[in-house]
């Protein structure tokens, strides 16, 4: 189909790519962004770019993105707890300055013949081309305008996080923790320059408020940093910052916000990146879906008649992508509100469980991507030295592995029939949508007095992951032996929950869903 005219509200790394890429395509056309900040003044520190988000942009645009990566950072990985340190080499991970992402993009968008106008706020109201972009973030004032058509919802999270940066390049990413009198705090770390670092650090709102948190967030204007909060921060993480300061950019506590809409278009109105969804940022950066949206959309735009197809075919083909990311985030963001009860697992068993917490990399692909970095994780699981695991077929050595409880040895994880009708031995039935929901604290807190728990439900995937995490959350609260059942279909999740300690025991029904 053919545009002469699309107007891009919103000028960040999502508008900016899309409306470089519509121009490509239709080179005629009168393509603007509208941005009402400046162009040399943005908020937040770096942006990550995994492996796979580059491939995907490379095969969009390879100019583009040899522009980035021709300023950005590359790094590993490590997790970190007390002098533990697990590293995870991966130099495919690249981060760059938000503030040099756009600037990169904002030149690749001009060379392309796209107009920049900055310093206005525009609204749908007032334009008037053939399709209107709406990247305008997740504070969108157009999904706002349009919130009754478009059956908006906001879920807000349980804890609190803060973006924060340093004046120096950390030697990898990394994950690591900082236990205080008043509670633990978790950053997320990452350079992102030669001398530049972001430091994005989360905890729960119990720790939150005894660190006195609520009465400096208070104070702190939406344009201000809590500077309090960052001098405290600073002394906590003094280890991996090596003497550094914090620095912040409208630096706050706040609550992550999920958004999701029943519809992402209305009319000739799209909505593109945050302004459409959101997912938690342990799994996936709202620049990563705001770009791959835009990719996304030019494509729709091509292969349509018209603009009514084009922007339901968008969507169609985008929303399974985004609604499963959203629901693996999802269970990232509940991993990580409650990882101090994780502390005491061995770092390399610690960082296994990382990489298998929301079902989107089972043991294989992580022993694959990390070979020795698993191994050891896996060699913690099952008490056993490191050349003992072996490289191949570890789902099935995993299962295989003894137990040994109370003086009693198993010959395997997999829990024998008889212990489901034992005297001893208390059926379950969890289906929940939620391991931490109202539901869950429920079945947590008042679990049945018996030596052995049989977590029984659905065999829908869906289902079984949050079994397995209701079943670590009892085996925090309870001495109770923990059993999962789950389908032959789903034998991977059973297997990474017990490596990653979620569970002591595993047991198959008859079959399960896809």
């Amino acid at each position: 189909m053919r545009l002469d005219s699309v107007a891009v509200l919103g000028g960040g790394p999502g508008g900016l790519y899309v409306a470089r890429l519509l121009k490509l395509r239709h080179p005629d056309a009168d393509v603007v962004v509208h941005e009402q900040g400046n162009p040399d003044k943005t908020f937040g520190f770096g942006v990550g770019l995994a492996s796979r988000t580059q491939r995907n942009l490379h095969d969009a645009d390879p100019a583009s993105l040899a522009a980035i990566v021709d300023v950005a950072y590359p790094h590993d990985m490590s997790m970190q707890v007390g002098d533990q340190v697990a590293r995870l080499a991966q130099r495919n991970l690249l981060a760059i300055a938000r503030t040099q992402l756009l600037a990169v993009l904002q030149a690749q968008a001009q060379d392309a013949g796209v107009r920049l106008e900055f310093g206005t706020r525009r609204d749908i109201a007032g334009l008037t081309a053939d399709l209107v972009v709406a990247a305008d973030g997740v504070s969108s004032a157009t999904r706002n305008a349009l919130a009754d058509d478009l059956g908006v919802t906001v879920e807000t999270g349980a804890g609190l996080y803060l973006w924060c940066g340093t004046e120096f390049a950390l030697p990898s990413a990394i994950f690591v923790p900082a236990t205080t009198e008043h509670g633990t705090f978790v950053a997320h770390a990452y350079p992102y320059a030669p001398d530049r670092s972001t430091f994005l650090i989360e905890t729960d709102e119990t720790t939150w408020r005894k660190a006195g948190f609520d009465q400096t967030t208070d104070r702190t204007a939406p344009t201000e940093n809590d500077e309090a909060a960052l001098r405290y921060l600073e002394k906590a993480f003094e280890g991996p910052l090596h003497g550094h300061s914090l620095v912040g950019n409208r630096t706050r506590w706040t609550q992550f916000r999920t958004v999701r809409c029943d519809a992402w278009h209305r009319g000739n109105v799209v909505l593109l990146g945050d302004a459409a969804h959101t997912a938690h940022y342990s799994i996936g950066s709202g620049t990563k879906l705001a770009m791959e949206d835009a990719i996304a959309l030019d494509v729709a735009i091509d292969e349509s008649a018209d603009l009514a197809t084009a922007l339901a075919t968008y969507e169609a083909r985008r929303r399974p992508a985004v609604t499963h990311l959203q629901q693996i985030a999802h269970r990232s963001e509940l991993w990580w509100e409650s990882f101090p009860y994780r502390l005491d697992l061995p770092v390399e068993q610690l960082m296994l469980a990382y990489m298998t917490r929301a079902g989107k990399v089972d043991i294989g692909r992580y022993a694959h991507s990390a070979p020795r970095l698993a191994r050891e994780g896996l060699a913690a699981y099952a008490g056993v030295g490191y050349d003992d695991v072996p490289d191949t077929d570890l789902t099935d050595w995993v299962l295989g592995r003894p137990l040994t409880r109370d003086g009693v040895t198993l010959s395997t994880r997999i829990a024998d029939d008889t212990l489901a009708t034992a005297a001893t031995t208390a059926v379950v039935q969890v289906d929940l949508d939620s391991a931490w929901g109202a539901d869950a604290d429920k079945v947590v807190d008042n679990p049945p007095a018996a030596k052995t728990l049989w977590l029984t439900g659905s065999p829908d995937r869906s289902a079984l992951l949050t079994r397995l995490d209701v079943a670590e959350r009892l085996s925090w609260q309870t001495d109770a032996l923990i059993v999962v059942e789950g389908p032959r279909d789903h034998v991977g999740d059973l297997a990474a929950g017990l490596a990653s300690g979620r569970t002591h025991l595993v047991a198959f029904c008859e079959r399960g869903s896809a």
